[in-house]
């Protein structure tokens, strides 16, 4: 039996290696980078409506115009592949900051995908909804494949799944100061007035069984760019790397800083000596298992298929 609603959450990225390569002939960068999820999530719930249409309401900061939103946008891609039979209300808890590098526009049309889709019985094989994935976002394929920790390349659509050591604290710290990707992206191009040579990669397991291993992989390209800008952003790293973490990223292309530590105490001890007068500080942990699929809820009264 398809049930009447679903609520999935929509588990945050973060980037722990970020390489910017090639400008594409359409405008787009090629990356290398490694993505990894954390326990910090967006909850999203979805119900069958009798009347078609998609009706989106957030719980959260107004994130502009609904027909913008990647989820309401993921939820009528499934529509119209299934042709629409019937209505779609989404209803979205935000707990993402946005404008952060963490991902959140994109968790959310990764979880709008697997939620429609459930409420279609699964009419969409999972291979080709990430394909949808990857039209509507790069970022949204990573989050859709549900993967804890993933190697990405071409533009963040193609990944490896590598298998993430064992869940391991994490401190986020969001400064006051938002960074929009494609302005983030914009003044990596002009601050690069010559080619950029990259070395090469090391891919051997070896260096992904730890988080320090991964650290040691290279950093992030923006931050660059970036902390020349900010130099706020810049001071808030340096202040995070002087708690010895396991690594220290800026989190995307966004404002955000990530950094892993041993454990609860170092990551907690961290969040006190940083403290959180001019950011806000997020403690949560990384993953080890796939983000869970949607889960059934009881709506009374609700159109019901199959």
């Amino acid at each position: 039996m398809t049930p009447p609603a679903v609520e999935i959450a929509a588990h945050a990225k973060v980037n722990l290696l970020l390489r910017v390569l090639a400008r594409e002939t359409t405008g787009y960068h090629t990356l290398e980078t490694v993505f990894c999820l954390v326990e910090l999530a967006d909850r999203l719930t979805a119900a069958r409506t009798a009347t078609r249409g998609i009706d989106l309401t957030v719980d959260g900061p107004d994130l502009g115009p609904v027909e913008d939103n990647l989820a309401y946008r993921a939820a009528g891609a499934v529509l119209e592949a299934t042709g629409h039979p019937f209505g779609i209300r989404l209803h979205l808890e935000k707990h993402i900051p946005t404008q952060a590098g963490l991902g959140g526009g994109s968790a959310d049309a990764a979880a709008a995908l697997h939620a429609v889709n459930a409420l279609t019985g699964g009419a969409i094989p999972r291979h080709e909804l990430l394909q949808f994935a990857a039209k509507l976002g790069a970022d949204v394929t990573f989050c859709a494949s549900g993967a804890p920790l993933a190697l990405a390349w071409g533009r963040g659509e193609r990944l490896f799944r590598l298998d993430p050591p064992k869940p391991a604290p994490v401190l986020i710290a969001v400064p006051p100061v938002g960074i929009a990707t494609r302005k983030a992206y914009e003044a990596l191009a002009r601050g690069r007035t010559d080619p950029v040579f990259r070395g090469g990669m090391v891919l051997d397991d070896d260096a992904f069984r730890t988080w320090g291993g991964i650290g040691r992989l290279g950093g992030n390209d923006f931050e660059s760019t970036v902390f020349a800008k900010e130099p706020a952003i810049r001071e808030l790293f340096e202040r995070i790397a002087e708690t010895r973490p396991l690594l220290v990223r800026m989190t995307g292309s966004g404002s955000g800083i990530v950094a892993i530590y041993k454990s609860d105490p170092e990551r907690d001890g961290a969040a006190m000596v940083v403290g959180e007068q001019k950011q806000r500080l997020i403690k949560t942990t990384t993953r080890s298992t796939p983000a869970p699929a949607p889960a059934a809820l009881d709506v009374p009264n609700a159109p019901s298929t199959g």
